[in-house]
């Protein structure tokens, strides 16, 4: 890997991004919304609702948005044949996909602020751990979204079957990671699959911060960080230049 080559695909991709209004629309807009509109929703009911599931949400949105924009972004690289001529040249699998993870990265740093400062000081949520914590918490989730998006690319040969890996491999993280029922109060068999799910330690992480600012969310993070990191590396091993 040249860490010149990978800062020009990151640049490439942020000007592509910037490029495309739609999606840096949804990227930094839609999770402003959907925050506002769950507070909105839960306005009249302060004792359960916006500040019970804000947090497990500022985990849950990036995740699920990046994940999107990365599968589908990385797969009309390839089918529109401009993976197989960037590979071409002096230019590695990890050089692209770390260059996709950092330009997404940033991205996300952006999101997160938007997301989390809106949350904190225009809804009033409450937290007692510091700011700064939540959007380090909301950017290492959008970069494991990117990572799991920029994997499961590999394997599909359209845009429609890049999207219909959410309903496998991100709708039962949603279900198993403790925002509807407590991961504790899961069946045995779900428990132990709730464990081995990188978003249970995210919104783990994120109430955590949220709550007491309990040290031990530096052990999820830590686990989320190599859940990103492996799969960054398994879609360094099965990017393919073309679809077949």
């Amino acid at each position: 890997m040249n860490p010149r080559i990978t800062l020009a695909v990151t640049r490439r991709v942020l000007i592509q991004l910037r490029r495309d209004r739609r999606t840096l629309v949804m990227l930094l807009v839609l999770p402003c919304v959907i925050m506002a509109l769950l507070w909105w929703m839960f306005q009249d009911k302060p004792a359960f609702g916006f500040g019970a599931l804000a947090p497990a949400l500022l985990a849950l949105i990036p995740f699920i948005i990046m994940f999107l924009v990365t599968s589908v972004t990385t797969l009309r690289e390839r089918t529109s044949g401009t993976l197989e001529r960037l590979l071409a040249m002096p230019m590695g699998k990890g050089d692209f996909l770390l260059g996709y993870a950092l330009a997404f990265g940033l991205v996300a740093a952006v999101q997160s602020a938007l997301a989390v400062g809106l949350s904190v000081w225009a809804l009033d949520l409450s937290i007692q751990g510091p700011v700064w914590m939540l959007m380090v918490v909301a950017v290492i989730d959008a970069i494991l979204g990117s990572a799991l998006g920029l994997f499961v690319s590999a394997f599909a040969r359209t845009e429609f079957q890049a999207v219909q890996f959410m309903p496998a491999l991100v709708i039962p993280q949603i279900l198993l990671c403790g925002l509807f029922v407590a991961r504790a109060d899961l069946p045995p068999f779900l428990h132990a699959l709730s464990d081995a799910l990188p978003l249970s330690y995210a919104v783990d992480a994120m109430r955590k911060v949220a709550g007491d600012a309990d040290p031990a969310v530096w052990g999820d993070l830590a686990l989320v960080a190599a859940f990103a990191a492996a799969a960054l590396v398994l879609g360094a091993l099965t990017l393919r230049r073309q679809s077949e």
